[in-house]
Order: C-alpha cells, then structure tokens, then sequence
C-alpha cells in the first residue's frame, strides 16, 4: 500500500511533465525553460525544507553533500532534463516518455559495475536486449519525422542513462540523507550548472500566460513535487523498485498527448512501448521479485 501511495501521484505528474513541456516549448528554448523550471521548484524546495528543519541545520547538511548535489544537479537534473527538451523538439511527447521508461534497464546495467552483486544473466540479460530493441523500434527503419526523430530519441535515450547514474549515485551515496534536502540540493545544484546555457538562449520577449502556468506546473508538479516523493521513494524502496515508475509514465504520457495535444498512436509507438515495458519487467527482475517483495507492499 505504501508503495503504490507514492507510484501513482508520481505517475500522474511525470507524465504530465512532458505535455507541460510540450506546451512550453513554443516560445521558450530547452535550457531556458529548464532554467526556469529548476529556479521555481528550488524556491519551493527551499521553503518545504527551512519549513522541517532550521536554516543551520540545511546549511550544515548541503556542506556535507554539496559535491553530491553538483554530481546529481548535473546527472539528475540540468543535463536529462535538457536533453528531454531538446529531443522533444524532434520527437513527440509520448515517444520522449517511452525513451526514459528504459531508465530501470540502465540502472541495472550500471550496477553490474558498480555494485558487483548484481549480475545480468538468463532473462535478465535478454530483458535488457529486449528493452533497447523498444528504443529501436521507436527510431524505425523509416521513423517518422526522418532523422531528426532519430537524433531525438538518442537524445532522449541519453537523458535515461543519466536518471539512472543519478538514481544509483544516491542510494549509494546518500542512502541516510534527507529525501527534501537531497531534492533540494540537486535542482539548485542544476540551476547552478545550467545557467550560463540557459542566459544565451533567454527569450527576448515574455512568453504567454499559457506557458507561463505550464512551467510553473513542470516547476512545482514534475519536479518540486515529484523529487521528494522520487527520492523518499529510494531510501524506503531502493533504487530498482524506486526506478519501476518508468512502467507507469509512458502510457500516462501517451494518453496526455493523444487526448490533449492529439499525438497519432501509431504502431511503432505501440510497439516500442510493449517491448520497452516488456524488457524492464526481465531486466530488472520484476518477473521473480514480485513473488518476493509483493507481500511487504501490500
């Protein structure tokens, strides 16, 4: 129960995140909006946190960890969050949240390297293979919008294998640390990184009420909102089960955009996103952990 109590608000969000972004995207470059979206989810971090603890105790605990919040602003935050923008300029939102489904799969290959207890092997491995040939599926030998599509899903692709360092990089580093000042600490640690980037392509005009309120709500929702519950959800569940949200996302993503932006479900779509589904249920093991975890989750 406590686990689904955290799975679908984040969900919900997430998947909205790329029609937000979708929307936003008219009138405002990709780093500029994540600028932006990163300045505002901090302030309201900011405020969630000093709200818990006393500014003495944040600034003693960000001393501790403020090589930890570049690393994580950089690999969680200012370049996924950048490239996903990027590549949706390219590609449509529900094929941007299929690319990042495959986060589990990376966090797995990962962690055959850097934590030796993990092994990939049997349907594990073939799992992983299955997953990447959803990402393939999605580019297409003839995909559409030609190669420019192809260059955004590699973006988009890309910006997975960062969630997934980041996702590894905090459990094993910032296991014992506080889910807010950890979410804190990577979205300012990313405004950080991100701004000079984000002040070239600064808009010359101020955008419209309508991507005003759709970044407010990428800022506040899919990110703010979002990053606690994403990062309580690694120090209660571990960064494997943490990571299976990317089940639940693209088809919420998808009906997003067919139902409001009115994106064409077409069947390489479909197809991709069975085989992406389908591999990180091998991939990461859900196949035979369910029969061991499912008990304590209910």
């Amino acid at each position: 129960m406590l686990y689904g109590v955290h799975l679908l608000p984040l969900a919900a969000v997430w998947g909205a995140s790329y029609l937000f972004i979708e929307v936003a995207l008219d009138e405002l470059a990709p780093a500029t909006l994540m600028e932006i979206r990163l300045l505002l989810a901090t302030a309201v971090l900011a405020v969630v946190l000093f709200a818990r603890t006393s500014v003495g105790d944040t600034w003693r605990g960000l001393r501790r960890i403020w090589k930890s919040a570049l690393i994580l602003g950089c690999f969680n935050a200012a370049v996924p969050f950048t490239l996903i923008a990027w590549g949706q300029t390219r590609v449509d939102s529900g094929v941007a949240a299929i690319t990042i489904a495959t986060v589990p799969i990376f966090v797995v290959l990962l962690a055959t390297r850097f934590r030796r207890t993990e092994r990939v092997r049997g349907l594990r491995l073939a799992g992983i293979l299955l997953g990447l040939a959803g990402v393939g599926v999605l580019a297409g030998v003839d995909p559409v919008g030609g190669l420019p599509a192809v260059v955004g899903i590699i973006a988009t692709t890309t910006a997975s294998l960062c969630y997934a360092a980041g996702t590894l990089y905090t459990q094993i580093k910032l296991e014992r640390v506080s889910p807010i000042l950890v979410a804190f600490a990577t979205t300012a640690g990313g405004a950080l990184l991100l701004l000079p980037w984000a002040a070239v392509e600064a808009p010359g005009t101020t955008p419209s009420w309508k991507v005003i309120g759709a970044v407010v709500a990428l800022a506040v929702l899919g990110t703010a909102f979002a990053q606690i519950i994403y990062y309580r959800m690694i120090a209660l569940f571990g960064s494997t089960r943490a990571s299976l949200i990317a089940y639940l996302v693209p088809p919420v993503a998808l009906i997003y955009g067919t139902l409001i932006l009115d994106e064409p479900l077409t069947l390489n779509v479909l197809l991709g996103l069975a085989l992406v589904l389908i591999g990180i249920a091998f991939g990461s093991g859900l196949t035979w952990r369910c029969r061991t975890v499912a008990p304590q989750a209910s």
